[in-house]
């Protein structure tokens, strides 16, 4: 077994990736404190070719020395975009026809291994502050929430880790559509 190297990996130019086709999923960070997080959700997202991030509240935006860190380029490459309010940005991906979803352990939630996407529909991912979480007026205004189902002590799992488990669920979903 040989390791591939970068160039054998046949990886898309910044450019070609800017234009190449995305899955229709947005991630929308919800007062997300960590620069190192943000900057996870950036790679995670150019990894899985994610639509856009919208950046909320106290989330940092690019750019920024911390965030590229973590990124490494991909706040260059991802579509992003700020917004204040993440009700407005919720409010507003709905109006657009996205179906909005909390990442979140809420009453009702659908655990991830049981959310399935649908061909022709257009999802929005809400992750949350790392001690809060998705605030409870933005629950409200989402369709439902995905849980990541947990089996250990703990009650949470880092943000961005989240991030990527969703994320990658959604990548594999959407794959099946194709």
């Amino acid at each position: 077994m040989r390791k591939i190297t970068n160039q054998q990996l046949g990886r898309m130019t910044p450019e070609e990736f800017r234009t190449a086709e995305k899955i229709p999923v947005v991630v929308v960070l919800d007062n997300v404190r960590s620069m190192n997080n943000i900057g996870a959700f950036f790679r995670t997202a150019d990894a899985f070719a994610i639509e856009q991030i919208v950046l909320c509240g106290i989330t940092a935006t690019p750019p920024n020395r911390e965030i590229h860190k973590t990124a490494l380029g991909a706040e260059q490459t991802v579509a992003w975009r700020y917004e204040e309010s993440t009700l407005a940005a919720v409010e507003g991906l709905a109006a657009q026809g996205y179906e909005v979803w909390a990442v979140e352990q809420v009453e009702g939630s659908v655990m991830l291994q049981d959310f399935r996407m649908q061909a022709g529909r257009k999802y929005a991912v809400v992750f949350g502050n790392e001690v809060a979480g998705v605030d409870q007026a933005v629950v409200d205004a989402c369709c439902g929430a995905i849980e990541i189902p947990q089996r250990g002590t703990k009650h949470s799992i880092n943000v961005s880790v989240s991030g990527g488990v969703v994320l990658w669920s959604l990548f594999c979903e959407y794959q099946k559509l194709l």
